[in-house]
């Protein structure tokens, strides 16, 4: 997934405002879950090809979608789908511990 900071910021589509851009469909299916899980509606927009091809074929692997989300919700929605940071020194201790069991 990835945020575009360029002018769908202010983008509104929809009744929403735009949230992210994600590479396909899976990865697209998983933000709207996590989202609706929380009572966030979201809507996709689809670029180019890409709705026909999901529809053809299934799945769409080829195309980005956008997510948008209504106004009120962008902050809530940028902070579920936000990724927490990983502690790489942790991880190496974990990894480290695990091999000594």
């Amino acid at each position: 997934m990835y945020i575009k900071e360029t002018e769908k910021d202010s983008g509104e589509w929809r009744n929403g405002v735009y949230l992210c851009t994600t590479n396909d469909s899976l990865e697209a299916d998983i933000i709207e879950s996590k989202l609706r899980s929380e009572n966030i509606p979201c809507e996709r927009k689809y670029i180019g090809a890409a709705n026909f091809i999901e529809i053809a074929f299934g799945s769409n692997t080829a195309y980005p979608i956008d997510i948008y989300v209504p106004a009120e919700t962008l902050e809530d929605a940028r902070n579920i789908i936000d990724e927490p940071p990983v502690d790489e020194e942790e991880l190496a201790r974990e990894a480290e511990e695990a091999g000594r069991k």
